[in-house]
């Protein structure tokens, strides 16, 4: 695996993200000790000081599966907001973990559930809340 690229997260996300962590049951699997993970090597910011290219909870972020090509569009979501229609990814899935806190041009080796390693390239933020000043999602 390659250097892991600095990551920005609000504290607010830092928070609801942390109390979300603390209410699953132990053990963690591997995608939420991940998570943990990457929380505890974020750079924390005040919500109203977040970079606009920084991928935060609730933007919408276009990505790209270097192994494969493949482009997505997805918002970053919290579980309990994650439907049926594909449109967003949970952040306690793989790819999710690997999307917060990236910025635009952006790339990180992952883990997916399946033991395998992706990488992936974060293309363009079409939504960020806190460039937006919905600071209160």
């Amino acid at each position: 695996m390659t250097l892991l690229p600095t990551i920005t997260v609000s504290t607010l996300d830092f928070d609801r993200i942390s109390e979300l962590l603390e209410r699953l049951p132990k053990p963690w699997s591997r995608e939420a000790t991940a998570l943990a993970t990457e929380l505890e090597r974020a750079e924390l910011v005040e919500p109203t000081q977040m970079p606009p290219n920084r991928v935060t909870m609730n933007s919408r972020v276009r990505f790209r599966l270097l192994d494969s090509n493949d482009e997505h569009e997805l918002t970053l979501s919290y579980p309990r907001d994650c439907g049926s229609d594909g449109s967003r990814v949970s952040v306690l899935a793989p790819i999710g973990s690997a999307l917060l806190g990236l910025e635009v041009g952006q790339q990180i080796d992952w883990p997916l559930a399946n033991g395998r390693t992706t990488r992936l390239e974060i293309l363009s933020l079409s939504y960020q809340p806190e460039r937006s000043g919905d600071l209160h999602r």
